[in-house]
């Protein structure tokens, strides 16, 4: 069974900085592909970050230069630092793994960017 379990969502102003974790179980995590997505309301999902089992990273154009994802294979969890938070960066944080086709979500946090 593959769980994931999201932590550091949070209120934090424009210009602040955030840092979310994905703590997976299960001993697939250093052949999965990680990544986190968000979702904000009236907005469809969308990939914000992703690394492979071979580290290689990708970002989605919005976050490129703010936001950096990494992984920590001895620990089993995937992070997501983000910093020069903006209010547009206001959604549901999801952290997602990929691992032999099939995709397994964790329940999301919340990332709210306000003054």
């Amino acid at each position: 069974q593959v769980q994931l379990v999201e932590s550091g969502g949070g209120l934090v102003q424009p210009g602040g900085s955030l840092r979310l974790s994905c703590a997976a179980s299960g001993s697939f995590f250093s052949i999965a592909t990680m990544g986190w997505y968000r979702q904000a309301p009236g907005k469809q999902r969308e990939l914000v970050a992703v690394i492979s089992s071979g580290r290689n990273t990708g970002y989605a154009d919005s976050v490129k230069g703010r936001f950096t994802i990494s992984s920590d294979n001895a620990k089993n969890t995937v992070s997501l630092q983000m910093n020069s938070l903006k209010p547009e960066d206001t959604a549901v944080y999801f952290c997602r793994a990929s691992l032999g086709g099939t995709a397994y979500w964790g329940q999301g946090t919340q990332v709210t960017v306000s003054s």
